[in-house]
């Protein structure tokens, strides 16, 4: 397993790394993510959707050189998406074959429950794995309660029991991300066997670091502009807050459209960027008064 600290020598060298892959961590994301590496625990980032939560997992991939693994959580997601399944129809072809010979059904059973009939799940294929890698589990609270107990024994002990095979223990102790919007609670035993970061939305100043970082081309002035706008709308009780990805890509639309102003004008004929629901932008329209 890899030695304290193999993932972030300090907290300082963890927003540095971050800092030069595009991902502007504060001082608690980057203590969080050093803790996360050097204590081999799993970290539960939540917080409102488009803050960087993911992204951080994807950032420490980079920055780490690691092989980033991701379980895209969902309603209905289920062992055999999540950890494994096995290759029935392979199995059932080996059964066939096997007929008419003299081998007994136990040879049988035992021969196709084997590695080669496994199909692994991003979460047995990350405890497999002897390269580092980076686990996410996204968006974990839109699974039912119940996949929650799938991840307890991974969580706790980096490990997957297959009835068949027997134990699997990780030969190298994945980087594990969680990420929640909050949309439920998560179980206390989930809770306990992680680290706790919880992401808001960037003050003015950091947001508008985070766009020039990102979007290099664009004015000074007009950056301000566009983050006093973002934190207008975000104000607004909108279905769907513009993200911070959204905040660049605005950015980067203003920039190839060569808009050196962003004016009433600039912000109805764009609004599109940010706003992706028919009603948000309609009270944008209408709480800032934004005229054509």
């Amino acid at each position: 397993m890899p030695q304290p600290n193999s993932w972030f020598a300090t907290p300082a060298d963890a927003a540095a790394r971050l800092a030069a892959s595009g991902y502007l961590a504060d001082e608690a994301t980057a203590t969080t993510a050093y803790l996360a590496g050097a204590l081999e625990k799993p970290l539960l980032v939540e917080g409102p959707a488009g803050v960087g939560k993911t992204e951080l997992a994807k950032a420490v991939a980079r920055v780490t050189g690691a092989d980033l693994v991701r379980l895209q959580c969902y309603e209905g997601l289920d062992e055999a998406r999540a950890l494994y399944e096995w290759n029935y129809k392979k199995q059932l072809l080996r059964i066939q074959s096997s007929q008419g010979t003299d081998q007994a059904w136990s040879e049988t059973h035992d021969d196709i429950f084997t590695d080669e009939f496994l199909l692994t799940r991003p979460l047995l294929t990350a405890i497999r794995r002897e390269e580092p890698t980076v686990l996410l589990i996204d968006e974990v609270d839109k699974t039912d309660v119940e996949v929650e107990g799938l991840l307890l024994e991974v969580l706790s002990d980096f490990q997957v029991t297959i009835p068949e095979l027997g134990t699997v223990s990780a030969v190298r102790r994945p980087f594990v991300v969680l990420t929640s919007n909050a949309t439920r609670e998560l179980s206390e035993a989930v809770k306990r066997r992680c680290l706790y970061l919880h992401l808001d939305y960037p003050d003015a100043e950091r947001e508008r670091e985070i766009v020039s970082s990102q979007v290099p081309d664009l004015e000074e002035r007009v950056a301000a502009q566009l983050v006093a706008t973002i934190t207008r709308l975000r104000d607004l009780d909108l279905k769907k807050a513009p993200s911070i990805a959204e905040s660049v890509d605005w950015a980067r639309t203003l920039v190839a459209l060569e808009i050196g102003d962003l004016d009433d004008r600039a912000i109805a004929d764009t609004l599109g960027v940010v706003l992706k629901h028919a009603s948000d932008q309609a009270r944008a329209v209408k709480e800032l008064r934004l005229r054509a």
